[in-house]
């Protein structure tokens, strides 16, 4: 199986930081930056479940670009082999 070496980015886990820490962000939000955080500094990959969150998100005019920036950086870090 190959492994993504990827991490989340510090930009990325800043706005992740802030979506967390906001009450008024959606229940989606606050999955993916849950994901994208704990994917910094880490070599933990994206699993099948929240990749395919992630994929619906980044397909959908309905999000945000604070959730589409959250789910890119979520599925850059998806096992390659999927």
């Amino acid at each position: 199986m190959s492994k993504n070496s990827k991490q989340t980015s510090n930009v990325v886990g800043s706005l992740a930081s802030e979506v967390l820490r906001n009450p008024s962000s959606s229940a989606i939000q606050k999955e993916l930056a849950g994901s994208a955080l704990a994917q910094t500094h880490s070599n933990k990959q994206t699993g099948g479940q929240m990749e395919s969150k992630a994929s619906k998100v980044l397909q959908s005019e309905k999000y945000s670009e604070t959730t589409k920036t959250l789910a890119a950086s979520v599925l850059s870090q998806s096992n390659k082999e999927r």
